[in-house]
């Protein structure tokens, strides 16, 4: 049941509808919106995970800490996660970007987008945030079997696969929700398409 919701409405309307993909659990294929850019849409859909993931209390030092994205190796993002960010909270908690964090302040992000374009610079990330809890989030085709939570691709369509495996590793929650829309789901060892 892979559900890449399909979106026809051009401008806000159409942000609005792929904002709200997640909240609604859109059963359909989805397009990105006509002229809006892929980072803005992925940004979106970076503040949408932090409402839906559980994420343990011991990776935030305080109940009121914010969250921190991360955005390791290419960054196509430009000033777009700031933008979304801005002003807003999930969880009674505000947004903080780092862009190419060092090694040392990696214990410190929640949500981590790789960027890598080489597939052994993001397999090298991908085992140093594997002991984290982090939500890793990239779009290279093989991230799901390189050990990645979330593949995320916003080309021509939006479509999203899921590693339930790794994201139980480092004892995030990923909810019914976020696994009806995903377009791949691996559990136990086995990807399915779901639709």
């Amino acid at each position: 049941m892979s559900v890449q919701a399909r979106v026809r409405h051009p401008g806000c309307a159409g942000v609005a509808v792929a904002l709200l993909l997640l909240h609604l659990a859109a059963a359909a294929q989805s397009a990105v919106p006509a002229g809006e850019p892929r980072s803005r849409v992925e940004a979106a859909f970076l503040r949408n995970f932090a409402r839906y993931v559980g994420w343990p209390a011991s990776a935030f030092e305080g109940e009121r800490a914010n969250w921190t994205v991360c955005v390791l190796g290419e960054d196509h993002f430009g000033d777009a996660l700031e933008r979304t960010f801005e002003g807003r909270a999930e969880q009674g908690r505000g947004f903080v970007v780092l862009h190419d964090p060092a090694p040392e302040r990696l214990s410190a992000c929640h949500i981590a987008y790789l960027g890598h374009a080489s597939a052994a610079r993001r397999r090298a990330a991908l085992d140093t945030l594997r002991r984290l809890p982090v939500l890793t989030v990239g779009d290279a085709p093989e991230f799901l079997q390189e050990g990645g939570i979330i593949r995320l691709s916003a080309g021509e369509h939006i479509e999203m696969g899921i590693n339930l495996d790794e994201a139980r590793r480092v004892s995030l929650v990923i909810p019914a929700k976020m696994l009806e829309v995903a377009r791949d789901v691996v559990d136990n060892g086995v990807q399915r398409r779901r639709r």
